[in-house]
């Protein structure tokens, strides 16, 4: 047992951002609250202290009960009687330590009794809620729908639901069903307006909705009878002590076995509108995605924690030949590369995460006031900045997190494939992270538009005219290098303007840029902590021979060799 936060430097270092000043310049509102609530600080070193505490305690909490009640919860898992979910007893325990240590409600409003923490503090106690069991970090995390409910709600809604959030009480978000997975267009639970009762009435089936039987559960469904796109939708808060949805069944599921995933049934279930009617898919869940996808991220780079911590420590224990594994280089440079891989996506996960935290304080802002033409220009510079690491992000976190894991398991020999270590739970639940709130090839989709518009490049050389010690100038002109490749690539592919070309090699540019970006993220993390020249190193030569094995794939590819891939 121990303390997730201090046994692990690279939070402390990601805390101590030089953006978190303007975070918290911008949060805080002049530290006005401090003269309403004794708890709210009263300048930028009272606010990181504030911090620095609420996150030794999540590292005590999460270290010291949730962790030891990992291997417990994977084995027994919920359970469903009478149409209700019963968590596993160390997932009760988790939820009853997580609630009264005050790490529900992180980043709500101090007046619905939240701590007014920065999106930077709520991902930071993800990622080790996720190193410690990533199936209770959903249950955890999912307290981030509160963030829909108070960008979209109406005043009396936050006052009657998120203070219920902040005290302890779980959260959902019923968006697929049987026939709208990724499809949500096709979302077909019908919303009917109660004239009598001025409430609305919900019916039909959701599928694969984890915590289903939560509290308070924000729901899609199709308000405008008549219509089957993304136009009749609209979103919806669900009270479960209303009544009217139950629990079918639980999935069978092979990972985050701590975290039920149901099927539910809506009979005339009273529901409220969140927001405008219509709006439901294409503003509401789009936001409610965006933040989900960014929790993702953190329980991905937790898993990539867990896998490293596993295998390092394996490695260093197993002797074969007469010495400790770690000594042969077919395994000291897969741990390397696990390392590299894991303080790459924790830099894009707190790089996007910061960029979140100023856009959306801006546009909380900008509802009590308006704004002059300099702060929204940095609104829209930051928002821009998060939907194009939002995707790029979500897919490169999640699938280091697979390749760690996978590679943990190899480290482990035979003793990894048995359930006597870690990193057999932790492999099996890694393999969701690529695949929930939008597949990696989703994430390409959404991440090649920043790819053509040149807004990746555009950030990249932001980061090349950042200045940096001398001695990594050897490093930053190898990433200068491989820019150059890219560009030479989203020219070669776009110039066809032939769009299924461009789709096919889409995963491959998004690629390209993600490890130009990732490169760069880790050589500022080096320029103000040397602790991560290691992994700069490891990382950017992995990232050149990624980066000429893709030019060498689309140098050489024939057009007409689509059809071949069409089979």
């Amino acid at each position: 047992m121990s303390n997730f936060y201090l046994d692990n430097p690279a939070l402390k270092h990601h805390l101590h951002h030089p953006l978190m000043r303007r975070i918290v310049e911008l949060k805080e509102r002049n530290f006005e609250d401090a003269k309403q609530y004794d708890y709210a600080p009263v300048d930028f070193n009272d606010a990181m202290d504030s911090y620095e505490r609420v996150m030794e305690i999540a590292g005590e909490v999460i270290g010291e009960i949730v962790a030891p009640n990992a291997e417990e919860v994977d084995h027994l898992g919920p359970k469903v009687e009478n149409n209700r979910v019963i968590y596993a007893p160390g997932t009760a325990e988790n939820l009853k330590a997580t609630t009264q240590a005050g790490l529900m409600g992180l980043s709500m409003p101090r007046r619905y009794n939240g701590l007014n923490f920065p999106m930077v503090t709520f991902i930071m106690a993800s990622d080790m809620a996720a190193r410690a069991d990533a199936g209770f970090c959903n249950l955890w995390a999912l307290q981030d729908c509160a963030e829909t409910l108070y960008c979209f709600g109406n005043e009396e809604q936050r006052q009657k639901y998120i203070p219920r959030v902040c005290a302890g009480e779980t959260m959902s978000m019923d968006l697929t069903e049987p026939d709208a997975g990724s499809d949500l267009q096709a979302v077909m639970l019908k919303a009917t307006y109660d004239e009598k009762e001025n409430c609305w009435r919900l019916n039909g089936v959701k599928r694969f909705i984890t915590n289903g039987d939560a509290d308070i559960h924000l729901v899609l469904a199709r308000s405008e009878e008549g219509t089957k796109d993304g136009r009749g939708l609209s979103m919806f808060i669900y009270d479960k002590r209303e009544g009217g949805v139950n629990v079918r069944r639980i999935e069978n599921k092979m990972g985050i076995k701590g975290s039920p995933t149901c099927e539910l049934t809506y009979k005339n279930a009273k529901a409220y509108l969140c927001g405008q009617q219509k709006l439901g898919l294409i503003r509401y869940v789009m936001s409610l995605m965006n933040g989900a996808r960014l929790g993702i991220m953190a329980q991905a780079v937790g898993l990539s924690e867990a896998a490293y911590r596993e295998a390092i420590a394996y490695a260093k224990d197993r002797r074969q030949f007469g010495k400790a594994i770690i000594e042969f280089p077919a395994v000291y440079e897969m741990v390397a590369n696990i390392k590299a891989k894991l303080d790459a996506s924790r830099a894009i996960l707190y790089e996007t995460a910061r960029f979140v935290d100023v856009y959306k304080i801006w546009e909380d802002i900008e509802k009590e006031r308006k704004l002059d033409e300099a702060e929204r220009a940095e609104m829209k510079k930051y928002k821009k900045l998060s939907d194009a690491f939002t995707p790029l992000g979500k897919a490169m976190c999640t699938e280091y997190a697979n390749q760690n894991a996978y590679d943990t398991i190899q480290i482990h020999g035979g003793s990894g494939f048995m359930k006597d270590y870690p990193c057999e739970r932790i492999y099996r639940d890694a393999r969701i992270t690529n695949i929930y709130e939008g597949t990696t090839q989703l994430q390409v989709v959404a991440a090649i538009r920043h790819v053509l518009t040149g807004s990746y490049l555009a950030q990249i050389k932001e980061y090349q005219a950042e200045t940096l010690s001398p001695e990594l100038d050897e490093l930053k002109s190898r990433l200068a290098a491989m820019t150059e490749i890219y560009e030479e690539l989203v020219s070669r592919v776009s110039d066809t303007k032939n769009n299924e070309y461009i789709d096919f090699q889409a995963r491959r540019l998004v690629e390209c840029a993600g490890h130009i970006v990732l490169g760069h993220l880790l050589l500022n993390d080096t320029n103000g902590n040397p602790e991560f020249k290691t992994s700069a190193e490891v990382y950017i030569q992995y990232g050149e021979a990624e980066v000429r094995k893709i030019q060498a794939f689309i140098h050489n590819f024939k057009i007409e060799n689509l059809e071949y891939y069409r089979q």
